[in-house]
């Protein structure tokens, strides 16, 4: 369901809400609740504990963040009172601009905590009080053990894209935090998949959880439309560039596996495109925040990116989403294709299958339920009759470049496969039967 479709004629007026808060969501733009909006809020203010399961681009931000400003009591105080714990430095930055803009009407002092910037300027800010704590749990471990946040007053605490912390290798962390974290709390649990880890997370440190399930019948949801090339690795930046061309986007993210590969096809965009720029583990966070920044505004057309923002960053005018590399796990996929199609807007997201890369596309279309269209560039030439180099210089990384993504951006060395595609750039039917 789509945010212009909800059946609430009175916004958001039923959930029971502060005359502060409408106030504040009316001068935010938020007119109707989403769907998890309306199933989450009402429960998280009830105080339960809530695994809720919804994809990003939903609203799934101001469905806790709503909560926490409603139940915590803000000002005059030195420890926070709520902790968002998300999976990356972007995500948390994010969050607490959501806090900052719903808070509209109080004196709100939210702070956002995360490596990649000094540690001295967050101590500073925690040191004049805070009331919310946004952050990753590697950067909240330091802070702990430097004994300059305390977790003694927490009311609330939400664990957001629960899955994919998980994924990065957090599991540890999120355990040692939530252990220090008074048992009185209540927790909310947001993932967009709920594996086993997370149900194992949820009934270790949740009390009683409700479960609430937002996400659609079909991963990928109806507005995003979705296609598939079949290209020779030496030709995908051709087939790239002339594929851009064809499209026009408004605004497009371009992923590759490594940052590298980033790096490189970066590099030759910006030649042939205006509004081009890239973003990947290995930026200084000051730049990886420049970035983001424009992007946001619009200023960026073409953001070529890790996986490193495969998943909560919310820039609602995307329209177009390339896999110029397969993702290594379906998941990722449906993480990446859901940076388009965002609140019930239309999108469409293309994904680049090389020969060797038939079961890869079985494994995504048996995660989204769904076939993907093949399309093609009409002129283009998507094979070569024979191995050579592309003019560019821009293929796919030979064997020994695709561990140079660290753990952390979820891109683990991409195992080989000798199944071709078979007629119509499938593999052959036995192969997908098997898969």
């Amino acid at each position: 369901m789509s945010h212009s479709t909800i059946e609430t004629e009175s916004g958001f007026e039923p959930l029971g809400l502060s005359a502060t808060m409408l106030a504040a969501l009316n001068e935010a733009g938020y007119q109707q609740p989403t769907p998890i909006q309306s199933g989450l809020i009402p429960r998280a203010m009830a105080g339960v504990d809530v695994l809720g399961q919804a994809r990003t681009g939903t609203g799934k931000t101001a469905a806790f963040v709503i909560p926490i400003l409603e139940t915590i009591s803000i000002g005059n105080h030195r420890d926070p009172q709520a902790l968002i714990l998300v999976p990356t430095r972007e995500l948390a930055v994010q969050v607490r601009e959501e806090l900052v803009k719903l808070a509209h009407g109080r004196k709100l002092h939210a702070v956002a905590i995360y490596g990649g910037k000094p540690i001295r300027s967050q101590i500073e800010k925690l040191k004049r009080g805070v009331d919310v704590v946004v952050g990753t749990p590697g950067r909240l471990l330091d802070h702990l053990s430097r004994n300059t946040i305390a977790l003694g007053e927490l009311k609330i605490v939400v664990l957001d894209e629960a899955d994919r912390m998980l994924d990065i290798g957090f599991r540890p962390d999120i355990e040692k935090i939530l252990r220090r974290c008074p048992s009185s709390r209540q927790t909310l649990l947001l993932s967009a998949t709920v594996p086993p880890p997370v149900e194992r997370l949820s009934k270790r440190y949740m009390r009683d959880p409700e479960t609430l399930n937002f996400s659609s019948g079909e991963v990928a949801v109806e507005t995003i439309e979705q296609f598939y090339f079949t290209v020779d690795p030496t030709k995908k930046f051709e087939l790239l560039a002339k594929l851009m061309k064809r499209e026009d986007p408004r605004q497009s993210i371009i992923f590759c596996r490594t940052k590298r590969g980033t790096e490189r096809v970066f590099q030759h965009l910006k030649k042939k495109f205006q509004g081009v720029d890239c973003i990947h583990g290995d930026l200084q966070q000051n730049v990886r925040d420049r970035v983001m920044a424009a992007f946001r505004e619009g200023n960026v057309r073409f953001l070529v990116a890790t996986d490193v923002v495969g998943r909560g960053i919310d820039v609602t005018n995307i329209s177009h989403i390339v896999n110029y590399d397969v993702p290594a796990f379906a998941d990722d996929y449906v993480h990446r294709v859901g940076r388009t199609g965002r609140m019930g807007r239309e999108g469409v997201a293309y994904t680049f299958i090389t020969p060797e890369e038939g079961p890869e596309l079985t494994r995504i279309e048996m995660r989204i339920e769904r076939l993907l269209k093949r399309d093609e560039i009409e002129g283009f030439e998507a094979f070569s009759k024979r191995p050579q180099s592309h003019p560019d210089g821009v293929a796919r990384p030979a064997p020994g470049e695709q561990g140079d993504e660290p753990a952390a951006e979820n891109e683990p060395p991409k195992k080989s496969t000798p199944q071709l595609l078979g007629r119509g750039g499938r593999p052959p039917r036995r192969i997908r039967r098997a898969l």
